[in-house]
């Protein structure tokens, strides 16, 4: 068994959840314990990122249910089941947005306007808040993450890399790109 040091678990702890995991495919009822495991962790994680309660519960239970039914999917690949639960969380809150018609929402307050737009001098005032977030709204799904998670999250390249599921290089590109658009479409509406 290899396991990746990049995850925080010992690899006891993985191989144990690897028994669970193997055990909850042959029987269903013990898959509660994976679910007692990772319940709250995924709960927060979904919470973060959606603003309405119900939502982020219905996402949550949401991925408890695919992970259930697509259990006899899961291939170990030596790191704990929390990170494949992690990328069907990204895929629900996708969908959830996606299904409501709406893009990911965030809480401006806590904007550093200044971090998009320092070259440029602007006033951080309602009128310029309002302006970017239309703007905001109008960036795809995916330009929209990686500047909620480098500016609101205050995530590392390399952080956001991994969780993307991409190089550090290639999140640096896409974020330099994804803020290159959205100064585009502030400066010219």
């Amino acid at each position: 068994m290899i396991v990746n040091a990049l995850y925080h678990q010992a690899p006891d702890a993985i191989q144990s959840e690897f028994d669970w995991i193997e055990q909850a495919k042959l029987d269903p009822q013990k898959f509660g314990r994976l679910y007692n495991k990772y319940y709250d962790q995924i709960h927060r994680y979904v919470q973060q990122r959606v603003e309405c309660v119900d939502v982020a519960a219905d996402v949550t239970s949401q991925v408890f249910f695919k992970a259930f039914t697509n259990l006899h999917k899961y291939q170990f690949k030596g790191v704990p089941f929390g990170s494949w639960l992690y990328r069907i969380a990204k895929s629900e809150i996708y969908q959830a947005f996606r299904d409501q018609n709406k893009h990911q929402t965030s809480s401006f307050e806590t904007l550093d306007f200044a971090t998009f737009f320092d070259s440029y001098h602007e006033e951080e005032n309602e009128e310029n808040i309002k302006r970017l977030q239309l703007c905001l709204k109008e960036l795809k799904v995916g330009e929209y993450e990686i500047i909620r998670l480098r500016f609101y999250e205050k995530q590392s390249f390399k952080e956001i890399g991994d969780f993307l599921e991409i190089s550090e290089n290639n999140a640096k590109v896409k974020c330099f790109r994804s803020v290159s658009k959205l100064k585009k479409l502030y400066f010219n509406s």
